[in-house]
């Protein structure tokens, strides 16, 4: 038996792993498309920072470790997948037979329609090499400009401004994290990083960069829609992500938002799953299926759609939407169902002055949505809450006036 991951991300990593555990006698290869060992792309902003040296962004640290556990590694883009044979063709004129084949090829940026997008000072922040080419240009005092304001794009203004850049930040929804704050904690989170002297233009797109001809030969122009004109030594762009499948094309893979897997993980096609980023699958709030670009779900999916492979009955009871952000100091949680559902009902507390937000969303005496900003405290609870299904009974409402309540809840329902 001959199992092949392709990619080597936190999802594919710990694919193998299980794989290798779990059938000890087969054969497990994994593929990865660049230069580097395995690593966390969640690791990156601390390499920008200096926190940690490149090998601190490796997911294994011990020297060997792929050939130790009997994992194959291999590097290369894989072009094509021949369900019919169980082949699959390498960009470099190589092929790789597998008995069953795992997809954990992630996503990658999104490119906007911006003109000029690929002009030297201009990157994405998304592997190694691009962090390696913006520490070369965030000099302490450089201006800096990053495009998109999301979960991945916030991330990376943290670390930016950890350099000392002059950073100003161009998000073209009304709101910063628009996909994890409504408007009350988006424009919490603006008015907080502009406290910290970013400067936030939301409900403005970029329509053009360019370089220009000066006494600094880094100088960009970056124009805006609005009529602006911002100066940058840097441009990152962080306006989202797409699920890597194009490679898929003909192989009879059903694929949409992303490769569409059913409770084991597997795919339209017997003996091929997907797993983490590339992976529409089911999702535990609206019980549809989603993608779920997030760590925690990427790894849930790789051990689940391992052991389906080696034979074991994992079903998948579905993926929580979830994110846990610091931007600079202040932490920002949602979770679930955080816009509310038809029929729903919301409680809500903000001391906009304080940067404090807690908003809880109920269908019946149900938690299905949370949204909490500036606290830290028993901020998982509301996770469990939402995960376990908790029936809140006389608990609701006493939640629908006072949402600060929820720990108080959790433990009465706990004993």
């Amino acid at each position: 038996m001959t199992y092949v991951v392709v990619g080597a991300g936190p999802s594919g990593v710990v694919a193998a792993e299980t794989l290798r555990k779990a059938d000890p006698a087969s054969e497990v290869v994994l593929i990865g498309n660049e230069p580097e060992p395995p690593y966390s792309r969640m690791a990156i902003p601390y390499y920008l920072t200096g926190k940690i040296d490149e090998a601190g962004t490796y997911l294994r640290k011990t020297d060997g470790h792929y050939d130790i556990n009997g994992i194959e590694y291999r590097e290369g883009w894989v072009a094509s997948v021949d369900a019919g044979t169980r082949r699959l063709a390498l960009e470099d004129g190589s092929s790789q037979d597998y008995s069953k084949l795992l997809i954990c090829t992630g996503a990658s940026p999104i490119k906007p329609p911006v003109d000029g997008l690929d002009t030297p000072g201009v990157h994405h922040c998304w592997t190694l090499e691009d962090a390696r080419q913006i520490i070369d240009l965030a000099h302490k005092g450089a201006e800096v400009v990053l495009i998109g304001a999301g979960f991945i794009a916030c991330i990376i203004l943290e670390a930016l401004v950890e350099r000392g850049v002059n950073l100003t930040v161009v998000e073209m929804e009304d709101r910063m994290l628009p996909r994890m704050m409504d408007e009350t904690g988006g424009e919490m989170i603006k008015r907080w990083c502009e406290k910290k002297s970013v400067r936030v233009q939301t409900g403005v797109r970029v329509t053009k960069i360019q370089q220009v001809d000066g006494i600094d030969k880094d100088h960009l122009i970056v124009e805006l829609d609005n009529g602006s004109q911002l100066p940058a030594h840097l441009v990152v762009v962080a306006a989202g992500v797409a699920s890597n499948t194009s490679f898929l094309n003909g192989s009879g893979v059903t694929v949409e938002e992303g490769i569409v897997v059913d409770n084991r993980l597997m795919s339209s096609v017997d003996g091929i799953y997907a797993a983490g980023d590339c992976a529409q699958g089911p999702d535990f709030s609206t019980g549809g299926w989603s993608v779920h670009a997030i760590q925690p779900t990427a790894v849930d999916h790789a051990r689940v759609a391992a052991l389906n492979m080696v034979g074991q009955d994992a079903p998948y009871r579905g993926s929580l939407v979830m994110n846990v952000l610091d931007t600079m100091g202040l932490v920002s949680v949602s979770f679930g169902a955080w816009q509310g559902v038809d029929g729903g009902e919301k409680s809500v507390s903000v001391d906009k002055q304080e940067f404090r937000y807690l908003r809880l969303e109920f269908d019946g005496d149900h938690i299905v949505g949370a949204l909490s900003l500036g606290r830290t405290e028993h901020v998982g609870v509301l996770r469990g809450l939402i995960q376990n299904k908790t029936p809140l009974g006389e608990w609701k409402a006493i939640l629908m006036a006072d949402p600060q309540r929820y720990m108080e809840a959790y433990v009465d329902h706990s004993q």
